[in-house]
């Protein structure tokens, strides 16, 4: 009966261990993710941008008219995101206003949220595992007030 339980503890701290060991390993990966997406942005390399997005990504944002105060839902994929990146929109930017804030708010599994504070907006992205790397899939932003 000893010799169970200690085989049990033993068998119990290597699976903590693995875990703990996964899962940083797993928020290097989610954080490499989402510098490689807002990096490549502001530096207009495509291949990174890319290389972090799920071909079927969806990003969005909810836009009022303050005027009518009607919202609508405005969308872009993948596809037009690399575009705009080859494009270099975003060398448009400042390097001293490049703000890159990476937070992980959540990792379950194969599915992360993160949030990344940008030079004049917010994204929060959804992430997952995908054929063994960690990809966004969904994108969810805000600009931020004018100062």
């Amino acid at each position: 009966m000893r010799n169970g339980l200690l085989a049990l503890m033993v068998l119990m701290t290597a699976a903590a261990s693995d875990a703990a060991a996964q899962s940083a390993a797993d928020s290097a990966a989610i954080v490499q993710t989402a510098l490689d997406y807002i990096e490549g942005w502001y530096s207009g390399d495509a291949e990174r941008m890319q290389r972090a997005l799920h071909p079927e990504l969806a990003k969005r944002i909810v836009v009022t008219d303050a005027t009518t105060n009607k919202s609508s839902l405005r969308e872009m994929g993948a596809e037009e995101l690399v575009e705009g990146t080859r494009s270099g929109y975003g060398t448009r930017i400042p390097k001293e206003a490049q703000q890159k804030d990476v937070t992980i708010l959540d990792v379950y599994e194969g599915a992360a949220s993160v949030r990344i504070v940008a030079s004049s907006w917010i994204d929060y992205l959804h992430v997952a595992r995908y054929e063994g790397r960690w990809v966004i899939v969904n994108v969810l932003w805000e600009l931020k007030p004018k100062s």
